[in-house]
């Protein structure tokens, strides 16, 4: 996904890592939108891969509104939180508040709040990555956005550092009732316009497994995706999962290699 060098992770460090405060509102880029039936599960629950898309779409709104549409228009996900503190619910309509919590000349560390009339309450923060219309590599943000990136904090030299194991357990390290690995088929239209697997369909694994452990869906939680390399059309994806009484960890594997990794805690 990215070209810099993925540095290993040891260990898990995600829950004790606090996402920032939000600044004043009139700092921020706001908008609302409806929940939509499409986006939710069998309990009205707004389910982790629409929060994922509402994300994408609230970072293209927030372009086009400063007009950075044009100058910065293609950006990659490295890493997305997701913090549900109290879950959104349909028919809520929900407020998403999103903000610059850090950068560098090359990436942004993004955090979205979202918010409902109905109480919900999610705090979310992505890793996105600028990429060159024509290089197809990452690339120096606009002068312009950044300064409307540093309007928001003082952290000017964010790095990547990994949060979750790239390295997976071996298909025969588990217990007698772990879950055997799966296919995750792919579609067409799982597909965005780098060729890559689109982000929000990593949350669709996510919700797969997690159907196998429903109690991870109590709030508070958290859920994690880091990429580590593309997954592409044609390519054959399994997932390798392995749990415990707290959270449940996803590796994505195309020929062996992980792709991807996730994780659900409760917090």
């Amino acid at each position: 996904m990215a070209s810099e060098q993925i540095v290993p992770a040891t260990h898990i460090v995600t829950a004790p890592h606090v996402l920032a405060p939000p600044p004043p509102a009139d700092r921020c880029f706001e908008t609302t939108r409806p929940i939509r039936t499409a986006d939710v599960d069998s309990a009205y629950r707004l389910r982790l891969d629409g929060i994922a898309r509402y994300l994408q779409d609230i970072g293209s709104d927030n372009l086009a509104a400063f007009g950075f549409d044009d100058t910065d228009p293609l950006w990659i996900v490295r890493r997305t939180v997701i913090d549900v503190l109290r879950p959104a619910v349909w028919p809520d309509r929900i407020r998403l508040r999103r903000w610059c919590a850090a950068h560098s000349t090359r990436w942004s560390a993004m955090r979205v709040q979202v918010t409902g009339d109905e109480g919900a309450l999610i705090e979310t923060e992505g890793f996105w990555i600028n990429i060159g219309t024509e290089t197809g590599m990452p690339a120096r943000i606009s002068d312009g956005l950044l300064e409307s990136l540093a309007s928001t904090t003082d952290e000017h030299r964010l790095r990547w550092k990994p949060w979750l194991p790239t390295t997976a357990p071996a298909e025969d390290d588990q217990e007698d009732d772990a879950t055997p690995d799966r296919t995750f088929h792919l579609r067409t239209t799982d597909i965005d316009p780098f060729n890559h697997v689109n982000n929000a369909t990593y949350w669709h694994a996510v919700e797969e497994c997690l159907a196998d452990r429903p109690d991870l869906h109590e709030a508070p939680y958290r859920a994690v995706v880091e990429h580590l390399s593309p997954i592409f059309a044609r390519d054959h994806v399994h997932l390798r999962t392995r749990s415990d009484d707290t959270s449940l960890s996803v590796w994505f594997l195309v020929e062996g290699e992980v792709r991807a990794v996730a994780r659900i805690e409760t917090l």
